[in-house]
């Protein structure tokens, strides 16, 4: 069993037991979390395809940490001006354990 939810602007595939790794949510670690936004749901190869999402479907989880993602390093330059610019970004990310897909 498996399915394709939405969350962060940001489609993943999950499955019972995987740890998925999104942007920041706002839940504290430990807490649960119900991602309502399903796509796509496969149970035993029975598919339902959502329109936009899968009525009455959800992905429930728990969050285990808030973390910084890697550094993305930008680099802006104007040549001959003599103006060059560093520019460093950290994203905050959230690490989910999946507990159970709701059909």
């Amino acid at each position: 069993m498996y399915a394709v939810i939405e969350t962060g602007g940001k489609q993943y595939r999950v499955a019972p037991g995987d740890t998925l790794e999104v942007e920041r949510l706002e839940i504290e670690a430990g807490q649960p979390v119900t991602f309502d936004r399903v796509l796509f749901a496969a149970n035993e190869g029975q598919f339902t395809v959502g329109a936009p999402t899968v009525a009455n479907a959800s992905v429930v989880g728990e969050v285990v940490e808030h973390f910084r993602g890697a550094k993305v390093t930008t680099f802006k330059m104007k040549r001959r001006k003599g103006y060059h610019k560093t520019i460093g970004h950290r994203q905050q990310r959230t690490r989910v354990k999946i507990s159970e897909i709701k059909l």
